[in-house]
């Protein structure tokens, strides 16, 4: 028996976008050179952009091209803050958010002397977007950011009214893409609404692994209204924001994965939520002391966050990954790094609830069998451990 669902984590490269990167690498020439190889490779560079940028809502130009999520947060967060206005030192910082922004966020906490404003979340890891609102209308404030949806509990925001709080306000929004890509209809261009200037929603991050293109690939979307600091100078490219010479090859296959992400995006949804609710039915049944995380409204179809009491997230891990299922605990950047999930501790739970987690995330290569093989599984490694431990002393149902 074998059942990969670490999706969140990463998902298999897809065969086409193999393919588009198999064939784009046989192109020769760099695509800012002036000769005919170089303008071939440019042509099929900025096919790729502007196929990414249709599927994301925004335009071309506005498609910076990375090496992946966390460098998209790294461009956004850091570039938004060194073009930000004298007497402007405050970040807008919801709880909860992924380790590539805290740690951004920290560093320039540190090293620039930024300060952070948080914004609490709810027990189902909501944002109030009234609250996001009134934090983010501080006239110290140089930036804001958040989740799109979260990559541990899965629950969605309301990228709209967080756009809108911030334009208000008359700041500049980074909302992190990466979990929603492929589950949810991202659409730069919607999210910011009618809004003029460097204001509300300016820049957008995408990583391609996430959706079945090679690691190693993603995108910044950054409105033509934004001008953010660099962080990598050299030959100019990509509006001076991202400097160097272009992956082509890469440009293509994360196109491909992107377009067929969205293309799919509708019929895998209602596969995912079918997958999911067989697991949550079979637990309810076998596994009744499993709390489920999140919001069961505003959440991802692929994404099941679990609450075990009484047994150790990663001792769960374990034992699944001995009987061929491969699950997590939360997000991959902390993989190896005991600690417990900062985003269950910003819901309000305890640091032993936050430590009793387990993530279960599907993807397009999941299967009935996949979901039968874990809702079997879990159970009975449950009850194993249980056993094992002694008594439980119970978590907050």
């Amino acid at each position: 028996m074998s059942a990969y669902l670490d999706h969140a984590a990463t998902t298999p490269l897809r065969p086409e976008a193999r393919e588009a990167w198999i064939e784009a690498s046989a192109l020769v020439g760099n695509p800012s050179s002036v000769h005919g190889a170089g303008q071939r490779a440019r042509r099929a560079l900025e096919d790729a952009r502007e196929r990414i940028a249709r599927a994301l809502g925004c335009e071309p130009i506005e498609v910076v091209l990375t090496s992946g999520g966390t460098e998209s947060v790294n461009l956004a967060l850091k570039g938004l803050w060194w073009a930000r206005a004298e007497g402007r030192d405050v970040i807008v910082l919801p709880d909860g958010e992924h380790h590539a922004v805290l740690d951004t966020v920290e560093w320039l906490r540190r090293v620039e002397d930024a300060e952070v404003a948080p914004v609490p979340i709810d027990d189902r890891a909501r944002i109030d977007p009234e609250v996001f609102a009134r934090v983010a209308a501080d006239p110290r404030v140089a930036l804001a950011t958040a989740l799109v949806a979260n990559n541990e509990t899965g629950t969605v925001q309301d990228a709209p009214a967080l756009s809108a709080g911030a334009a208000a306000a008359g700041v500049p929004l980074h909302l992190d893409a990466v979990a929603a890509l492929g589950h949810l209809p991202v659409d730069f261009r919607a999210w910011r609404g009618a809004v003029d200037g460097a204001r509300g929603l300016v820049a957008l991050s995408v990583s391609g692994h996430k959706v079945g293109a090679p690691v190693g690939t993603g995108a910044l979307v950054v409105s033509r209204a934004a001008a953010p600091h660099a962080l990598l100078h050299g030959g100019g490219q990509q509006r001076a924001l991202r400097s160097g010479t272009q992956d082509v090859a890469g440009a293509a296959a994360l196109a491909v994965a992107v377009e067929l992400a969205e293309r799919e995006r509708e019929t895998e949804t209602i596969r995912m939520e079918r997958l999911r609710a067989r697991v949550v039915g079979r637990l309810r049944t076998e596994l009744p002391e499993a709390v489920v995380l999140g919001d069961e409204e505003h959440r991802l179809p692929s994404t099941l966050h679990l609450l075990l009491p009484g047994a150790a997230g990663e001792s769960m891990l374990f034992l699944l990954d001995q009987a061929g299922i491969a699950v997590s605990t939360g997000s991959a950047c902390q993989a190896g790094v005991s600690e417990p999930s900062h985003v269950v501790l910003a819901t309000g739970r305890t640091e032993q609830e936050a430590r009793q987690v387990l993530r279960i995330s599907f993807g397009r290569t999941s299967v009935e069998a996949d979901a039968e093989a874990v809702a079997t599984a879990l159970p009975a490694a449950y009850r194993r451990l249980v056993a094992r431990s002694g008594p439980s002393s119970g978590g907050r149902s």
